[in-house]
């Protein structure tokens, strides 16, 4: 087995120890409380022998955390990781399959605020148009692995801009980049403004937040039309015969919101630097947990930012 003081190494787990700690400090008793309740349902009632009776396991929790943040940040396969730690490969995809869902449980961390995690989108408007926070927008695609032939909705995943198989992640940052919220289920074919009204935000949220503007690229000129405001995008390209200084003052405009809206690219590029998102090998229906899980642990140094 490799040493364990070498493994928890930032550059293996691409968090610092003091984050390691909050995690194992937060996510110990839910995984502990999911065990006993897999274990119940297992044998049917309540258990016969006193707790910390049995069979101990092999794989701690603490060594279960640290494989699954290597295998998200270096893409480590399940067999090197039980290599290192001296189990079977089927308990470290056990063991990743069970914190993976816990990290994205947690959602995003707030700015400043310790402790208060925006889970959905429900919470993340209303904390914006509570704290007055002006909101950027955008999307991005990762690539993952062609249906089988003859499986419906083949073509679904086929992205135009991308010319490969993909699937396109939502997410949504503050004017310094913090992610706020972000979720990866849509095929890649799908538009981007396509993408943000399934979420709703392109109807149920925006009706619903009126005080809550959101940065935009061209790709959501739509969103604009239907809700001036709040849907902010770059001004439209004017007449050919317009001024030459109308011109002028609209590519000043666009640089102004272009810098803008920066920040949420520079989020993304946050989530990209885990080698888990650069391309996804595995079942597609698990690629929007392990987002979120990504997610959850980048915005976790706006609390202390």
């Amino acid at each position: 087995m490799a040493s364990r003081t070498v493994l928890v190494h930032r550059l293996f787990t691409g968090i610092s120890r003091q984050h390691l700690a909050c995690l194992v400090a937060e996510l110990a008793d839910p995984w502990q409380t999911g065990v006993e309740g897999r274990r119940h349902k297992a044998r049917g009632g309540a258990r016969r022998r006193a707790a910390g009776a049995g069979a101990r396991h092999r794989l701690a929790f603490v060594d279960r955390l640290v494989a699954t943040l290597i295998h998200l940040r270096h893409d480590l396969p399940h067999s090197v990781l039980a290599l290192l730690f001296g189990v079977d490969r089927s308990t470290v995809t056990r063991a990743i399959g069970e914190i993976r869902a816990l990290l994205a449980e947690r959602g995003c961390a707030v700015p400043d605020r310790p402790g208060l995690r925006l889970r959905t989108l429900t919470d993340m408007f209303a904390d914006a148009q509570a704290e007055g926070i002006e909101l950027r927008l955008d999307a991005t695609e990762i690539q993952v692995r062609r249906p089988l032939a003859g499986r419906g909705g083949r073509r679904a995943f086929v992205s135009g801009k991308k010319k490969q198989n993909t699937m396109k992640a939502t997410v949504i940052a503050d004017r310094q980049g913090r992610t706020l919220w972000s979720d990866a289920r849509r095929p890649g074919r799908m538009h981007d403004a396509t993408a943000a009204r399934n979420e709703g935000i392109g109807g149920v949220y925006f009706q619903h937040f009126l005080d809550v503007e959101v940065l935009l690229n061209d790709g959501y000129l739509g969103l604009r039309r239907d809700h001036p405001g709040q849907a902010i995008t770059p001004p439209r390209k004017p007449n050919k015969i317009a001024l030459p200084h109308v011109h002028a003052a609209r590519e000043e405009a666009r640089h102004r919101h272009s810098s803008k809206r920066i920040t949420v690219e520079l989020a993304l590029a946050d989530h990209k630097r885990w080698k888990k998102l650069t391309r996804w090998t595995h079942r597609r229906d698990a690629l929007p947990d392990t987002y979120r899980a990504i997610a959850g642990l980048v915005s976790d140094r706006s609390t202390t930012a």
